[in-house]
């Protein structure tokens, strides 16, 4: 039995900043955009890995959520711990320099870590955590 991730799904509070970070600084091709009324969903993944994507979408657009719920979330994406993914990559120190470079939230500078592995983690434009591990 082989089992992958195929879709995850991540906030955005901006849905033309997310697109940007997420083509233009990590890569990503953009492979679905869809709207409805005033609210967008996209669909991103990492160039050659078609059968991997992440939705970008609005946060808390669920009908069955209270307007405490809906709070809650919007507090806890701009702390940065409503959602969160981790990357791996075989060029991490290139990959830190051009996220550096895009003037995102470093939350961690390329280290090794206790655990083995040499990782960094910063913010997308939306707040959510972003790890990415040396592969």
């Amino acid at each position: 039995m082989n089992i992958t991730i195929h879709v995850t799904f991540l906030p955005h509070t901006d849905a033309e900043a997310s697109l940007t970070f997420y083509r233009d600084v990590l890569g990503f091709e953009l492979r679905n955009d869809v709207g409805y009324g005033d609210m967008r969903w996209l669909t991103v993944g990492p160039a050659g890995q078609p059968d991997t994507s992440i939705v970008l979408g609005p946060p808390a657009v669920d009908p069955g959520l209270t307007d405490e719920e809906r709070r809650v979330i919007a507090e806890l994406i701009a702390k940065g711990s409503y959602a969160s993914i981790v990357f791996a990559t075989d060029e991490l120190e290139a990959l830190f320099a051009r996220v550096e470079a895009a003037g995102t939230e470093i939350l961690q500078e390329p280290m090794d870590q206790d655990w083995g592995t040499r990782d960094f983690a910063f913010r997308d434009p939306a707040g959510n955590t972003v790890r990415v591990q040396q592969r």
